[in-house]
Formats: C-alpha cells, sequence, structure tokens
C-alpha cells in the first residue's frame, strides 16, 4: 500500500517506498493503492496498481472495455480535462528541468472532443491457429499479442464498427496468415483501409474485398511491400483522400502512407494558432522546417507571404508543391529536399535569410537546426513539437545561447487518453 504524490510524463503515478520511486500504471496523484510490482530495479520499480483503496477526485470510469488491456490508451481512468491540465505540467516542468526557461506567458490548451478523434490507425491482425480465429487491433500493454478487443473509443464510431466485420473477412480468405495489418485513413470524403499483405488475392478474395468494400462504403488499398507499393484495389473511381483548412481554404490531398496529423480538428486549431504566431505579412520571407505535405506552408503563403519548406523526404516535397498547386500558391510556396538533422550554418545559409520562421519537426526534435542559426537569423521562430523534452532542450539552447526570448508556451492535447504530450512554443529576438 502507498500513496501516490505525482504523475510521471508516460502517465503513470510516482511513488516512493522505502527510498525507492515506483511507478505505478492505473494509479492518480493522492491516490492510496495496492501495487503489484512486475519489474525491478536497484532504483526503481514498475508496477500496476492493483486496487484503489482511496480513488482521486480526478478518477473516472474507463469508457472501453478494453482499457487496460489494450496498449493503445493509458489515460482512460483520468478525467479529460485533468489529463490536460497534467500534459500541461509535464510541458513546464521539461521546459525548466532540461532546457532551464520559463515561458513569458502559458498558452490556454487546445483541446477538443475526447473520443471517436483518430482519424489515423495502424491496427495489427493474427490468426490464431489454435482458436481457429482472428484477432484485429491494437497491442497489448508490454506484450506483442494483439488484445482480443470488440470496439475502439478513440476511433470514429463508423471505424469502431468495422473491427469484428474485419475478424469475419480476414477469417474467410485464403492468405488469413499472410496479413498483419490494417491502416486506417480517413480523408473528408472516402475511409481508406490499406491491407498489408504477403501474399497474392485469389480470385475469391477479391470479391470478398470488393462485397465488403461496397457494404461497409470503404476503399480498400493493398500494400505487398514497402510503402511505395500501396495501390487502390476497389472501388477505383473512389473519391481522393483529403483533408481541409476552412479558415485558409485549403484543400490537402495526401496519400494513405503519407504523414498527415491523426486528430484533424485538433490540427484545424493547431494551425490556426501557428499562424495567428508566426503573423505572416506580405513582403516576408519565411521558412517551413520539417514542412511534410505543406500543412503549415500553404497556410502562411495564403496569408501572402513568400514560404520555402524543407523535408526530408523526395515523395513529401513533391506532394507539397502539388498541394501548393491545387490550392493555387505555386507562387508563394516552393519546396526543397534536405536531410534537416545533418544541416549545419552553411547548409542552413544556403537557403538564404528568413524573416520569421516554422519548426515543426519529428520527436528527435531540430538540434542541428537550432545549432545552425546565425545571428542575423530570424526574428520570430514557431515551434511545434511532438517532445516536451526536445522542446526544452532546443528552448534552451534559443535562450541561453541564440539570444530568444521564450515568449509563450502550451499543449496541444492531439491524442487524448494517451501521455502523448503536443505543444507550441513562440520565440522571439
Amino acid at each position: 500500500m502507498t500513496i501516490i504524490e505525482s504523475l510521471d510524463h508516460e502517465g503513470r503515478g510516482v511513488a516512493h517506498v522505502e527510498g525507492k520511486t515506483i511507478f505505478i500504471e492505473g494509479a492518480l496523484p493522492g491516490e492510496t493503492v495496492e501495487y503489484s510490482t512486475f519489474k525491478k530495479k536497484p532504483s526503481y520499480e514498475q508496477a500496476t496498481a492493483t486496487k484503489i483503496l482511496k480513488p482521486s477526485f480526478m478518477r473516472v470510469t474507463p469508457r472501453c472495455p478494453s482499457f487496460g488491456l489494450c496498449g493503445g490508451c493509458s489515460m482512460q481512468h483520468m478525467e479529460a480535462g485533468a489529463q490536460v491540465a497534467a500534459k500541461q505540467r509535464v510541458l513546464e516542468d521539461n521546459l525548466w528541468h532540461i532546457g532551464k526557461v520559463k515561458a513569458e506567458e502559458m498558452l490556454a490548451a487546445i483541446y477538443g472532443p475526447p473520443w471517436g478523434y483518430r482519424h489515423r490507425a495502424r491496427v495489427s491482425v493474427k490468426y490464431v491457429r489454435k482458436k481457429e480465429r482472428v484477432l484485429v487491433g491494437f497491442h497489448e500493454k508490454r506484450s506483442s499479442f494483439i488484445a482480443d478487443m470488440e470496439s475502439c473509443e478513440v476511433l470514429p464510431p463508423r471505424i469502431s464498427a468495422l473491427l469484428m466485420p474485419l475478424r469475419a473477412l480476414v477469417e474467410q480468405l485464403s492468405i488469413r496468415e499472410r496479413l498483419p495489418q490494417v491502416e486506417v485513413a480517413l480523408g473528408q470524403d472516402v475511409d481508406v483501409l490499406v491491407l498489408r499483405i504477403m501474399d497474392p488475392l485469389n480470385e475469391q478474395d477479391e470479391a470478398l474485398l470488393r462485397a465488403f468494400a461496397d457494404r461497409h462504403r470503404v476503399q480498400f488499398f493493398l500494400q505487398s511491400k514497402g510503402p511505395d507499393t500501396v495501390q487502390p484495389f476497389y472501388p477505383l473511381d473512389a473519391p481522393e483522400l483529403n483533408y481541409t483548412l476552412p479558415d485558409f481554404d485549403i484543400v490537402m490531398p495526401f496519400r494513405p502512407t503519407e504523414f498527415t496529423q491523426v486528430n484533424p480538428d485538433i490540427n484545424r486549431v493547431l494551425v490556426r494558432r501557428a499562424i495567428n504566431l508566426l503573423d505572416p505579412k506580405p513582403g516576408e520571407r519565411i521558412a517551413d522546417l520539417f514542412c511534410g505535405l505543406g500543412n503549415f506552408s500553404l497556410p502562411i503563403a495564403r496569408r501572402g507571404a513568400d514560404v520555402v519548406g524543407v523535408e526530408g523526404s523526395a515523395s513529401l516535397v513533391q506532394r507539397a508543391q502539388a498541394n501548393a498547386e491545387v490550392n493555387g500558391l505555386s507562387a508563394r510556396a516552393r519546396f526543397v529536399e534536405a536531410n534537416l538533422f545533418e544541416t549545419d550554418a552553411v547548409g542552413l545559409k544556403k537557403l538564404g535569410h528568413f524573416d520569421k520562421m516554422l519548426i515543426d519537426p519529428p520527436c528527435d526534435g531540430a538540434a542541428e537546426v537550432i545549432k545552425a542559426l546565425a545571428e542575423d537569423g530570424p526574428q520570430r521562430i514557431v515551434y511545434v513539437s511532438c517532445s516536451p523534452a526536445t522542446l526544452a532542450r532546443d528552448a534552451g539552447v534559443l535562450v541561453h545561447e541564440k539570444g530568444y526570448r521564450l515568449k509563450a508556451a502550451g499543449v496541444v492535447n492531439m491524442f487524448p487518453h494517451t501521455a502523448h504530450v503536443e505543444s507550441i512554443a513562440l520565440f522571439e529576438k
């Protein structure tokens, strides 16, 4: 039995017993719990709460029957508003303890509906020969096994409702033991399911897929090897995948395997805030680093500034340029392929002078970019982050070495019920 003192960055309760730190899954601050340890180290233990003796006011009943078994969510037992507040504390703690910086202003958190938000997902598929049945879902916690789940509350209801029909479909296929994954990609006008197939389909398999697609109004793509092998299967006349940014009158087409944000509603609010903080103006030259398919570049261009998007993937550079053309923004947006993880002052200087900069890196952050900034670097930087730790590290360099002030920062709850913390920060010279 122990009392939980706080939450860690993975959403686990933290307690101290006889000088040792205990990380307890399923426990909340202020609670008195009994726990079972599953991993012991000299200085800490990892455990699971087995009994809640004194519950927190933040505790709620998890909505999903698979919660606790499925590894997709870790915080459904915590009230949604409290989750956001906890993530804000994670951001503030990381900024101070890692970067030794504090934001002059903490921005109001960006959050939205906590259920049915996930428009991108990769679910595993497994034919269990001993039981002669198929499982479709996310992996169990700390396991390679697939959770036996019949629904998923963070998927849109229409997609959650497909988990059991997908089981029945795969059971009938000749390649049921050679189909390990289904990738879900939802657009404005079409729901796409990408089947990872290790062997070719036969005629009966193809007929079953067509019937399923017609019945459930989805489009199947097939992937035989790497992402470049993804091709539409049926129906071939389905609308193109896309998402929209109505505030900027932008339509963003994408392929099922190209990176887009999981939560399109929150993405719209995030883009709006990023552009408001950046405040692009006609005549300004702005860099969008790690630009992807143009999620921020095109709204910057729509505001009248000239934007240079930089991305390490050649295919995404092509996609971003095509999206600029679709939206009539080719004159203001151009895209360059470059490895920003290996850039230096010379490489950055080749791109020219920028008045402002937006940085949206992967979890590794933008260390080399930050180090490469010259004294005449951009006056304003908006940094969109999916890792508070690397944001804090880079913020420390910007503030303590590069002459910037951390004007504002705040969290973006892109992934409710998970410990994942997205955030946004504004730096000014």
